[in-house]
């Protein structure tokens, strides 16, 4: 719950402006907010650090559009992943503020552009395949106050070109790696940094890459310790816990 919303509403109350039933709906709705077909959650950013994504695929556009205009009232930052351009011109007629990104699929609402990272966060793809689920996960980084670098196209293949951004890798506080085929990028990119590596196993490959199977597996039997994966094809999650671990916190209000 938003503690600066809560005084408000007692305030009102307190005031006269709020009839006693009112105000239990009020605050009842700063949790979340039932709209039939969604229960949408206005204090996640509270439990968790960011407000409530909005994951686009299985929605009707209408569900979609309905969710975002409600947290648009309460969230400055909104992300809408696994979405298509004829969605995001609806939220446009609703929220001006809207981006389209069609490499990613993903809607950026991005009004709170505050720097909360304690270093910058590198995102890296084995291949040019690989970019659309390293952009959402790029995306989503940068909509949660982090400063990303982008290395693409690095893979084991070639490995001199991973090599010639070590650098870069090892001035980053995490590195997120997508990469399909065999995944084999991440455990190369943790042997060379002291810092968390988000492995992000994609669906990029032949037959026997079991649209991304092979890359899992491959990734979660890592020889680099300091390698940890997400699910296959998961950008805006690897984002999302990067973001994390680069957070400067602050301390709770009391």
């Amino acid at each position: 719950m938003d503690l600066n919303e809560l005084k408000n509403l007692l305030k009102a109350h307190k005031a006269g402006d709020l009839e006693t039933p009112e105000a239990i709906e009020a605050i009842k709705s700063l949790q979340f907010e039932d709209i039939g077909f969604a229960r949408v959650d206005h204090a996640r950013a509270t439990r968790q650090g960011f407000p409530e994504v909005v994951f686009g695929g299985g929605k009707t556009r209408d569900q979609v559009v309905g969710i975002v205009d409600r947290l648009a009232k309460r969230s400055p930052n909104i992300l809408v992943t696994h979405t298509d351009e004829a969605t995001y011109g609806e939220i446009r007629n609703i929220n001006t503020d809207a981006e389209w990104h069609s490499s990613a699929r993903l809607i950026r609402i991005c009004r709170d552009k505050t720097d909360r990272g304690t270093g910058t966060i590198a995102v890296v793809t084995a291949g040019t395949s690989d970019i659309p689920v390293a952009e959402e996960a790029a995306l989503t980084a940068e909509t949660m106050g982090n400063t990303v670098d982008r290395v693409w196209d690095v893979g084991v293949a070639g490995i001199h070109r991973v090599l010639s951004e070590r650098a870069l890798l090892q001035r980053a506080r995490v590195v997120i790696v997508a990469a399909g085929m065999e995944g084999a990028l991440p455990s190369v990119v943790g042997g060379l940094v002291a810092v968390p590596v988000v492995a992000v196993p994609t669906s990029i490959g032949y037959g026997a890459s079991f649209g991304g199977v092979a890359a899992l597996l491959g990734m979660l039997n890592s020889c680099s310790s300091n390698v940890t994966v997400v699910n296959i094809d998961n950008g805006f999650g690897a984002g999302f816990v990067a973001s994390l671990i680069n957070r400067r916190w602050e301390p709770a209000e009391t």
